[in-house]
């Protein structure tokens, strides 16, 4: 064989195989282009993927918002509840809120009894139908009581028995009583609402209080005022 020959073989071998190289060189960073390209694509969409087990944020309108606030508020004392285990009534619950406050409530051993229609036979004295009752605590003015100095009287009595008929106007009492049927007069503390009608009559002067009586201060101030039978006829002012 010529060395021509030889070389030209040898030559061409290490052409070939320089193309083989190259060419797997190439299908290498192809290949590892692709996959760095694959692992960007993973790293970028990974914020968007939520952990496995736990649940996406959701969004909430400003409507449940307060809704929600308002479930988280303390709850409101629940209402006195009945004796037989009924819901009570409002109207009756205000009442013995009111009674409960009141400073008019009844001595121990009285029983506040409504009466109505009471009928004035003077200051001081009152009729339910054939039973009287006197208040307490004052000393009843005569209707035919006649006040003021000689010249200038003026009928006291009727103008006391007057006032206190304007200020019931028939409307129903409570009175403190022992037993709600008596006979006879009873005597006892009486409140159109919570105003003391004993109270009312002796401090406008139409009525004296009693020896001893815890009124007898309040009728004292109204006999230094002139007020009442202490007065001056008022038809004339």
């Amino acid at each position: 064989m010529r060395p021509a020959a030889v070389l030209t073989g040898i030559t061409g071998m290490a052409v070939v195989v320089g193309l083989l190289m190259t060419g797997e060189a190439r299908l290498r960073g192809s290949t590892a282009g692709e996959q760095t390209a694959a692992v960007e694509e993973t790293a970028a969409a990974a914020p968007d993927v939520a952990p496995e087990g736990t649940e996406p944020a959701a969004t909430i309108s400003d409507e449940r918002a307060e809704m929600i606030a308002r479930s988280a508020e303390p709850a409101a004392p629940p209402p006195l509840a009945a004796t037989d285990g009924t819901a009570p009534n409002p109207a009756t619950v205000a009442q013995q809120t009111a009674q409960a406050d009141s400073p008019t409530a009844s001595p121990a051993g009285k029983k506040a009894t409504e009466l109505p229609r009471p009928l004035v036979e003077n200051a001081g004295r009152l009729s339910f139908g054939e039973r009287r009752l006197q208040l307490a605590g004052i000393v009843p003015t005569p209707a035919d009581r006649i006040c003021g100095p000689a010249g200038r009287q003026w009928p006291c009595g009727m103008m006391a028995k007057t006032a206190l008929r304007q200020l019931l106007r028939n409307r129903s009492l409570t009175c403190d009583l022992d037993t709600v049927e008596w006979k006879g007069t009873a005597i006892a503390s009486c409140r159109l609402g919570t105003q003391d009608l004993g109270t009312w009559l002796a401090e406008n002067g139409w009525a004296e209080a009693e020896a001893g009586s815890p009124l007898a201060s309040v009728a004292e101030k109204a006999k230094q005022a002139q007020k009442g039978i202490y007065g001056r006829d008022p038809r004339r002012k």
